[in-house]
């Protein structure tokens, strides 16, 4: 009689497991499990368009926006495509509108003598890009730099 009540804890234990985690599966991939950082240090148009091209394909590739997390780091001369007059400014919109994170390093702006008013709308800010980077990294975020 034990090993028939285990069985059966068991197999009632997997059932409430599978109906917790049923809406995640139906829904597809967990956004939390796919968490894609890429970062931007360069002034250069092409490198802005190849960074926004692995975001979409990573959303692309893997079922729509709510597939992963990804989050683009600009520092250095790179912050110059976040600016209100950027080649790349729609495209860093599009980007936006369809749930990439792209955020501007403050240390960065004060070094170049730019204000928030200077930068696109609705990108967001960090106090140091580098740190960001790092502390994504550590938190399991994968990393790429085209």
């Amino acid at each position: 009689m034990p090993h028939l009540a285990r069985r059966t804890c068991c197999a009632a234990v997997a059932a409430l497991t599978w109906l917790a985690f049923a809406p995640a599966l139906a829904q597809g991939v967990d956004r939390a499990a796919h968490r894609l950082l890429i970062q931007v240090s360069d002034n250069d148009p092409q490198k802005w368009n190849l960074a926004l091209n692995n975001a979409r394909n990573v959303q692309d590739d893997l079922g729509g926006p709510d597939a992963a997390e990804l989050e683009i780091v600009a520092y250095g001369p790179g912050i110059g495509m976040l600016k209100a007059d950027s080649p790349v400014a729609k495209r860093v919109a599009d980007a936006l509108k369809s749930g990439v994170k792209v955020v501007a390093c403050e240390n960065t702006m004060r070094a170049q003598k730019l204000s928030y008013p200077d930068m696109l709308p609705d990108i967001g800010f960090v106090p140091a890009g580098v740190v960001e980077l790092m502390k994504r990294q550590q938190q399991g975020w994968a990393y790429i730099r085209p």
